[in-house]
């Protein structure tokens, strides 16, 4: 079966994420954007595993599904589906190695609550699980995979967002140059990286080192809307063994749904207290300094992935799995009309294509553009084609803010318009 998982999310038990981010909210916008399984996050986090306990109960084969009595009825048919939960969590390690300060994030994905209570019992041994839903712990990430290894034989860690500049495997600031000197005798262990907003399939395919690393993509969303703005398509039957070994193994792993990784927040390098954006280039010839105070700037995913290539730019490997990028609908729609992306006219449109033509995935990716301009309009026929074949206009993000990204030019969305008054 073909189907989109959503890994990596959090509760509303971590840091600067949605009060809303409830299991009742995640069962109901998985629907709405097409996700068939979604990480729940944040099981180390001990008031969330108590409310995640009480609200699901099991499904497949180590999936997890909401009790119908938390289930609500403001999810339209032509977006039911049956949602299922996966036990997630993110660590934060922070830790010294190689004289450096080390800051790693690691993804932690287990079969059952009995398995997240070994993890959680050895974490809490180190830390104070219940500060954040994200635990920050004085802890080597090595260490923390031979904790989950040893909590289940079915259990899998991941790097989080792997190329992020201040808290990753690979990152400018406080990483490492490949995954053996960060998990050292245990990297055979390592089955995938996440490659996060900033980055996507083809940037990662630069590197040899990871031609056997499946390369997964979730949304960290730290709220409900923020789901599956990125996410994984599987062709496998719905559990958590065969998503686990298509993870392992790529077979029955179809590829990912991701950003346009210029939006990201770290693609290119800069200083943002300055408005000083640079390419690798830009960055080399100002010495790592920002051109306008002097101080380092951030060096962004695009120089650090340039920095570790052994390949160029556009390399493909023959047999991997493909990807779509996207932008979310709300934003498409929010620019076809002009007003604010959490407008009511933006949200009212939102949800009367959904009505109409099902969850945002099928629209952005499989439904056909006279359906959409039947639905819709005409500008937004012309908008979705544009995301799907690439064609839009992006100023890329730096040094913790998002890209800008816009699907027409002024006087190009004038004259779409104007053409279709004639007819």
């Amino acid at each position: 079966m073909r189907f989109v998982a959503d890994l990596h999310i959090h509760s509303k038990y971590s840091r600067a994420t949605s009060r809303e981010m409830s299991p009742e909210s995640l069962w109901r916008w998985g629907q709405l954007k097409g996700i068939n399984v979604i990480g729940t996050g944040d099981f180390t986090h001990p008031g969330w595993l108590d409310e995640l306990q009480e609200k699901l109960e099991p499904a497949e084969n180590g999936l997890f599904r909401l009790k119908e009595e938390f289930r609500t009825d403001d999810v339209p048919d032509s977006c039911r589906a049956d949602l299922l939960f996966l036990l997630s969590a993110e660590i934060s390690c922070i830790y010294g190695k190689g004289g450096r300060t080390r800051k790693i994030h690691s993804i932690i994905f287990v079969p059952d609550f009995t398995a997240a209570a070994r993890i959680n019992t050895a974490l809490s041994k180190i830390g104070n699980l219940n500060a954040d839903g994200r635990p920050i712990l004085g802890l080597d990430a090595r260490k923390l995979l031979k904790i989950v290894m040893d909590a289940s034989a079915d259990a899998m860690l991941v790097p989080a967002h792997a190329w992020t500049p201040h808290f990753s495997v690979f990152g400018a600031m406080s990483g490492f140059d490949s995954l053996e000197e960060c998990f050292e005798e245990l990297t055979p262990h390592i089955h995938a990286i996440e490659t996060g907003l900033s980055s996507d399939p083809r940037m990662n395919r630069r590197l040899s080192q990871l031609d056997g690393i499946t390369l997964i993509s979730n949304s960290d969303a730290h709220s409900p809307r923020k789901i599956g703005r990125e996410a994984n398509i599987f062709d496998t039957d719905v559990s958590y063994n065969s998503i686990m070994e298509a993870i392992r193994t790529k077979k029955g792993f179809s590829g990912t749904i991701e950003f346009f990784p210029e939006e990201g927040k770290y693609h290119y390098d800069g200083h943002r207290a300055c408005r000083v954006s640079l390419s690798p280039k830009e960055t080399i010839k100002y010495d790592h300094l920002c051109p306008v105070c002097g101080k380092r700037v951030t060096v962004g995913v695009m120089h650090r992935v340039e920095k570790l290539a052994d390949r160029e730019d556009g390399f493909g490997l023959s047999g991997s799995p493909g990807f779509h990028s996207i932008i979310p609908l709300p934003e498409i729609i929010s620019e076809t009309v002009k007003v604010g992306v959490n407008s009511k006219r933006v949200n009212n449109e939102y949800f009367s294509l959904l009505e109409s033509l099902g969850n945002e995935f099928r629209i952005l990716m499989e439904t056909s553009l006279e359906d959409i301009e039947t639905a819709g309009s005409p500008l937004l026929r012309e908008a979705i084609s544009r995301v799907r074949s690439g064609d839009v206009y992006i100023a890329p993000g730096f040094d913790g803010e998002f890209g800008k990204i816009r699907i027409f030019e002024k006087v190009e969305r004038e004259e779409i318009k104007g053409q279709n008054m004639l007819f």
